[in-house]
């Protein structure tokens, strides 16, 4: 039994371990996007402007929703070892509801620092919830049609990107909502308005396929064979991705094509479409991450005890550093003597957030560093307390 235990635990500290490096990651995305000098007035995958170093500042992060989604399948697929079909349907149901009114309430409120929520934006948690509402919906399928359908959507979403080009991406509210979106606004009262940035339908994708390869981290599963398989997984969606975006007709509604250079034709090659999540996009992203996590099953060290607070706590963190990023905003604002008529920025919905406020990129990533330090020793004694308390709703956080 004791061995069973450690085993099991190891197999959860590797996914601990990918998810935590995606949250720092990720957190370089949306420093960022507020301390940028150029994040409210120029894309960073925008070839004829970017840099390189910009590009892969960008590019990076482009890992952390995937994988966020995916392994929060796979996390359920573990939780479903611990409680019956009905008892996973109701907490996903729930779970995913709460979830919804924290993207509306808190996250919005995070993102524009506005109380009036003259704009409500759906990310990542609003398609993550509607997926884990899904999949509960879903969870007493047979394991093999969740993952056929999670397959399904992965691999054919794209051939709705066809009926979308034949109407000139002129889509309408609700096919924005499940899989267009590309930051459709839309009224929703006057003066208050919602941002959809996340379509849900490819997400669900996602997170189905992540509840399946949960099944490779069943206690009886041999580490080894686990090992191969993630492997075998990683290195073919890698190379199904490599060679399907070189062939340029399907997987992605923006073909790459050459540059002026052989460097910005690379980046054409690598600037896959995230909004919605294409297959070349995903292919992208989950098929290294497959891969790293397998290595990641033997590590302790360190580093990976860093990268595990993170990883055990990646809601609460989520939460935390958007606001921790718009209060440092604040501060900086004013030290650098913009006034009331500064608040409201042209560009973006970010309160205190000029078009020309920011720094360099070298400055963008000292606020970074510090932020991740800053937050390490409050997810840390969170991660303590989930971990020697049972409170009904930490399983909601």
């Amino acid at each position: 039994m004791n061995a069973l235990a450690a085993d099991s635990k190891k197999r959860i500290d590797s996914i601990d371990i990918l998810r935590g490096i995606i949250m720092v990651v990720m957190a370089i995305d949306h420093v960022r996007d507020f301390f940028h000098i150029t994040a409210s007035t120029d894309s960073p995958t925008n070839l004829f402007t970017t840099t390189p170093p910009l590009f892969f500042t960008r590019w990076i992060t482009h890992f952390c929703a995937p994988v966020f989604v995916f392994l929060a399948g796979t996390s359920i697929y573990l939780q479903g070892l611990r409680k019956t079909k009905k008892e996973l349907r109701s907490f996903l149901i729930k779970r995913g509801i709460w979830f919804i009114l924290i993207e509306v309430f808190i996250m919005s409120l995070a993102f524009t620092f506005d109380p009036l929520y003259h704009v409500i934006i759906f990310q990542v948690i609003w398609a993550t919830s509607i997926s884990m509402i899904l999949l509960g919906l879903c969870i007493t399928l047979p394991y093999q049609y969740i993952l056929t359908i999670g397959l399904l959507i992965v691999f054919g979403h794209n051939l709705l990107d066809y009926p979308e080009a034949a109407r000139n991406q002129q889509v309408g509210f609700f096919w924005n909502l499940a899989h267009h979106a590309r930051f459709a606004i839309y009224r929703i009262a006057p003066h208050h308005s919602l941002a959809i940035l996340y379509p849900f339908f490819p997400w669900v994708g996602v997170m189905f396929c992540g509840y399946a390869l949960g099944k490779l981290f069943e206690p009886q599963v041999d580490a080894t064979k686990r090992k191969r398989t993630l492997i075998i997984i990683g290195l073919s969606f890698t190379a199904l991705f490599i060679v399907l975006r070189f062939i340029n007709l399907y997987g992605d509604p923006n073909p790459w094509s050459e540059q002026q250079n052989d460097t910005y034709t690379f980046l054409s090659f690598l600037n896959t479409t995230k909004y919605p999540p294409s297959l070349m996009y995903l292919g992208m992203t989950l098929g290294p991450s497959l891969i790293f996590l397998a290595f990641f099953e033997n590590i302790s060290n360190r580093v990976s005890n860093f990268f595990i607070v993170f990883g055990r706590v990646p809601f609460f963190f989520y939460v935390i550093h958007f606001y921790a990023i718009h209060i440092w905003c604040v501060i900086i604002f004013f030290i650098q003597g913009y006034g009331a008529a500064d608040i409201v920025p042209k560009s973006t919905p970010f309160l205190f957030r000029p078009d020309n406020f920011g720094f360099t990129l070298p400055g963008m990533y000292l606020i970074w560093f510090c932020l991740i330090l800053a937050l390490y020793p409050l997810c840390k004694k969170y991660s303590q307390y989930k971990q020697t308390h049972r409170q009904w709703w930490l399983s909601y956080l």
